[in-house]
């Protein structure tokens, strides 16, 4: 979501090619480098966006909405096609480092019995709990171990070869 624009009709591709003259290779660099927190606010840093929007300005107030929009519908799609929900999980460098986007994303899943505590989600530092205490849904900041799978992957590539 920080440089590409996630779905996107396919028809907007071939109205952009025909009226905008793009070749397919223009339209695809915008699609994976251009769009997402880029093309919405000029810059992929939810820091920045995160500064900005809380200034007032408009351009990142809108990225905001739409990242926090995104990410609270696919958390919903997920529980629809699961029949409930039991955690939600916020991890990577958004995930981990943004309480705003963490209470923004969960104000909208109350209906699902998602709900945080408000302390909690400010002080996350690391793993931790940040949902309510006698909430039906757990919800948790989990730290992105990327390492660690890579090395489990070597490990396990490395078994399968002796």
């Amino acid at each position: 979501m920080a440089t590409r624009s996630g779905s996107v009709d396919p028809g907007l591709v071939l109205w952009v090619q025909a009226e905008g003259g793009l070749s397919p290779s223009e339209v695809s660099d915008g699609l994976e480098h251009d769009s997402g927190l880029v093309g919405l606010a000029g810059t992929a840093d939810m820091r920045g966006v995160l500064s900005r929007a809380a200034g007032g300005d408009a351009d990142a107030t809108l990225a905001l909405d739409v990242y926090v929009h995104r990410v609270r519908t696919g958390i919903a799609a997920m529980a629809a096609s699961m029949g409930g929900v039991d955690a939600v999980a916020f991890t990577g460098g958004v995930g981990e480092h943004a309480p705003e986007v963490r209470r923004r994303a969960v104000d909208g899943l109350g209906f699902l019995g998602v709900a945080l505590d408000p302390a909690r989600n400010e002080a996350a530092d690391g793993d931790a709990d940040i949902g309510v205490t006698d909430g039906s849904v757990g919800v948790a900041v989990v730290t992105a171990r990327e390492d660690v799978e890579i090395a489990r992957g070597v490990r396990a590539a490395l078994e399968d070869r002796a």
